[in-house]
């Protein structure tokens, strides 16, 4: 028999380990990413109350219809109240938003006057970003 040599048993072992070192680290590391997506996704839903909007005035109108026995001359009304309401919330919305817009300007104004330059690009950047999702959702 050929005796093998000492140090060899020592890298080949030392390899094992660094290749389950490895193996583990991707693993949680894709663990943990699949966790974030699915707990922003969950907490979007959430926010969005189940989905979009249109999709959550629809689940409420339906539950209304079963757990009320609505019949189909009730449902056609009350959908037709609900409708209108929305119309209403948004013309509302859209009332109130320019003062709004005002006490946001305002603060940002303050909040930018004590940042440096560096700190405005990116703070200008954030804003506009939730500027857009906001004019996003009341677009739904």
């Amino acid at each position: 028999m050929t005796a093998i040599p000492r140090g060899s048993t020592r890298l080949k072992i030392l390899l094992v380990l660094l290749g389950v070192f490895l193996l583990g680290g991707v693993t949680g590391a894709s663990l943990a990413s699949l966790y974030r997506l699915r707990d922003g996704r969950e907490r979007q839903e959430r926010r969005n109350g189940g989905g979009s909007r249109g999709n959550r005035e629809d689940k409420i109108f339906e539950s209304m219809r079963r757990d009320l026995s609505l019949t189909e001359q009730q449902a056609t009304e009350i959908r037709a109240i609900l409708d209108q309401t929305r119309n209403d919330y948004r013309a509302l919305r859209a009332e109130v938003r320019p003062r709004y817009d005002s006490v946001r300007q305002n603060a940002r104004t303050r909040i930018r006057a004590l940042l440096t330059p560096d700190q405005q690009k990116l703070f200008d950047a954030k804003a506009a970003e939730r500027d857009a999702r906001r004019d996003n959702d009341d677009e739904k």
